[in-house]
């Protein structure tokens, strides 16, 4: 778990530097650094998007994704959660709390390092692909609360919850995955990345939380699919 802990530390620390960052930038550096993001964002989703060797798997389990987390209404719930939580420790008049909860709760966890660093950390203790990943996400964090607020500092939670999960389960996890059912969630998350950079960019806002299902359903398709 030492991995998960160091990156819930990063994020809470680049938060929180970001909180008085956000203080001390006028609004115009706030938003030009946001839209850098943005476009980072989109390259980092692009690149993992590409992994995949089959993309009627992806398209097959975006479509299945989010009819299922339609159904389930993933997306208004996630918005729910983060309501409650900006009810409870909402500061000052930023009112895009739920906004920066969602969005660094899904950029910090739909990823590959999020997964097999966790799994690493699990199985044999070795954390560095998750402290590399805690310096990205503690930038992140910094740039996002800058213009978010308090939201983005509780995405540290659903880091906990979700890598210290895969870091628990780690053990079952490794012989069930293979390279190829990997590739494909990971082109699955790269989507949902791009999603997210599409929303920095003030381009469209989709319901992201609604494709997570998308992730489980990838790996599934990738081992009934094979690759010839």
């Amino acid at each position: 778990m030492l991995g998960t802990l160091i990156n819930v530390g990063t994020v809470l620390t680049g938060g929180t530097v970001g909180l008085f960052l956000h203080r001390a930038l006028p609004q115009r550096f706030q938003r030009i650094v946001l839209q850098g993001l943005g476009l980072i964002t989109l390259l980092l989703g692009f690149q993992m998007a590409l992994k995949t060797a089959n993309i009627f798997i992806v398209l097959a389990s975006l479509l299945i994704g989010a009819l299922l987390g339609e159904w389930w209404r993933l997306q208004d719930r996630m918005d729910a959660l983060g309501r409650w939580l900006e009810a409870k420790f909402k500061r000052g008049d930023n009112d895009r709390f739920t906004e920066g909860f969602v969005t660094t709760s899904l950029l910090f966890c739909v990823g590959p390092m999020a997964l097999l660093g966790s799994i690493q950390d699990g199985v044999s203790g070795d954390y560095k692909t998750l402290a590399i990943k805690s310096f990205m996400d503690g930038f992140a964090a910094m740039v996002f609360a800058a213009e978010l607020g308090w939201g983005v500092l509780f995405s540290a939670a659903t880091v906990l919850v979700y890598q210290g999960g895969i870091t628990l389960a780690a053990a079952p996890l490794q012989r069930v995955l293979t390279d190829p059912m990997i590739n494909e969630m990971t082109a699955v998350g790269g989507l949902m990345i791009v999603g997210i950079g599409l929303m920095l960019l003030e381009i469209k806002r989709l319901p992201l939380a609604n494709f997570l299902p998308a992730l489980a359903i990838a790996p599934l398709l990738a081992a009934a699919w094979p690759v010839k």
